[in-house]
């Protein structure tokens, strides 16, 4: 079962990789006291998620922040060296914080993980959300293989 808006988000751990190292970070402290814009992909250097997720948000990211959201983040099934690569490769360092679920549990506890099959196995759907202090208020999951509901240009429209 999928969670729902006005539900809090699920107690988790997101790592989160920078200069000084891996942080563990949990999900509540993340989301606390803060206006969060989160989107999530099935992974990192993926075609979809490569050419149109992330440049997407990459692109309308000072909007969202002008529209009174704390932070922007990507969350993806991968470790938290890939998430930081990607991030350096797309100039995002700083701007969009690469959250990485590594075991896939947050997505499976939100109940919006899937089985990508033998090339990529259980990895999160392409979803959005916002997160206002720890409770979801905007969610937008995308239909397997479509990329419009969860893009940064839908967001806009309902923020």
């Amino acid at each position: 079962m999928s969670i729902g808006l006005g539900d809090s988000f699920p107690p988790g751990t997101f790592l989160l990789k920078d200069h000084e190292g891996v942080k563990h970070v949990s999900t509540e402290e993340y989301f606390k006291s803060k206006k969060v814009v989160l989107f999530a992909l099935p992974g990192a250097f993926t075609p979809t998620c490569s050419a149109k997720h992330l440049p997407s948000y990459i692109k309308n990211r000072e909007l969202i922040i002008e529209k009174g959201i704390s932070v922007v983040a990507c969350m993806a099934v991968n470790d938290p060296h890939v998430m930081l690569a990607w991030g350096e490769a797309n100039g995002v360092v700083g701007k969009i914080d690469m959250l990485s679920d590594t075991d896939c549990s947050i997505s499976e506890s939100l109940g919006l993980d899937m089985d990508f099959g033998k090339v990529m196995g259980r990895r999160s759907r392409r979803f959005s959300m916002v997160v206002d202090n720890n409770i979801i208020i905007r969610l937008f999951v995308e239909e397997v293989g479509a990329f419009e509901v969860s893009s940064a240009e839908n967001m806009l429209k309902h923020l």
